[in-house]
């Protein structure tokens, strides 16, 4: 069973996603913050991160880099609420495998993430 991280600090956003992730099958795991995102990381080793870009603290960029440095075949795509090109330009640079912005289509997000899971 593929396992799946949500990370974003809107509660809401994370309950969306894993209950409709769940419902597809994957194994989900969610976090408010990038410490609690790496720790899941570093004791469940998820097969996707579902990384928000905005997150108080740590951010998105941050986590990403951190994710990278010690689980390079952890998939990651990034999530947006803003336009910013030059920190969806650096993610991928950084290795996420694509973003999305918010709010987004939960199909297009289902089906992306399908892809990317069978990949692996």
């Amino acid at each position: 069973m593929k396992k799946i991280l949500v990370v974003d600090d809107q509660y809401g956003i994370r309950v969306l996603l894993c209950e409709i992730l769940q419902k597809d099958g994957y194994k989900m795991f969610d976090a408010a913050n990038g410490v609690q995102a790496l720790k899941i990381v570093e004791q469940d080793t998820p097969d996707l991160v579902l990384l928000d870009m905005k997150i108080p603290g740590m951010d998105g960029l941050e986590i990403l880099k951190r994710i990278k440095e010690d689980h390079p075949h952890v998939d990651v795509i990034m999530m947006t609420a803003y336009g910013e090109l030059n920190l969806i330009n650096e993610a991928m640079s950084l290795g996420a495998i694509t973003h999305f912005a918010k709010p987004f289509d939960i199909d297009d997000i289902r089906e992306v993430i399908k892809n990317s899971l069978a990949v692996t």
